[in-house]
């Protein structure tokens, strides 16, 4: 697999990103697309283990993989502290 072109890139999130937004209201508080030689993918940033959960379900991992050809791999990590440049903050918890 290679890496799509930085445009194509850009059209497909611009795409899909109506779907995310909708998301805010289920918990999803930010999502990165990501772009690179092994493929495309995301981080997600949900208010809550549980708001992901609820999204992440069987029906969502088939209709992804009927979409890519590939079955998705969803890894949940704890984030306890933030690093935020942009507002001159360190976070912990939140």
């Amino acid at each position: 697999m290679s890496k799509r072109p930085r445009e194509a890139a850009v059209e497909a999130a611009q795409k899909s990103a109506p779907t995310y937004t909708a998301l805010g209201a289920k918990g999803l508080l930010r999502k990165y697309y990501l772009n690179g030689e092994a493929g495309g993918g995301g981080v997600y940033l949900w208010e809550s283990e549980a708001a992901a959960r609820a999204w992440y379900t069987a029906e969502w991992e088939a209709r992804m993989e009927k979409a890519f050809g590939a079955k998705p791999t969803v890894t949940y990590y704890d984030n306890h502290v933030v690093v935020d440049n942009e507002s001159g903050q360190v976070r912990v918890d939140g």
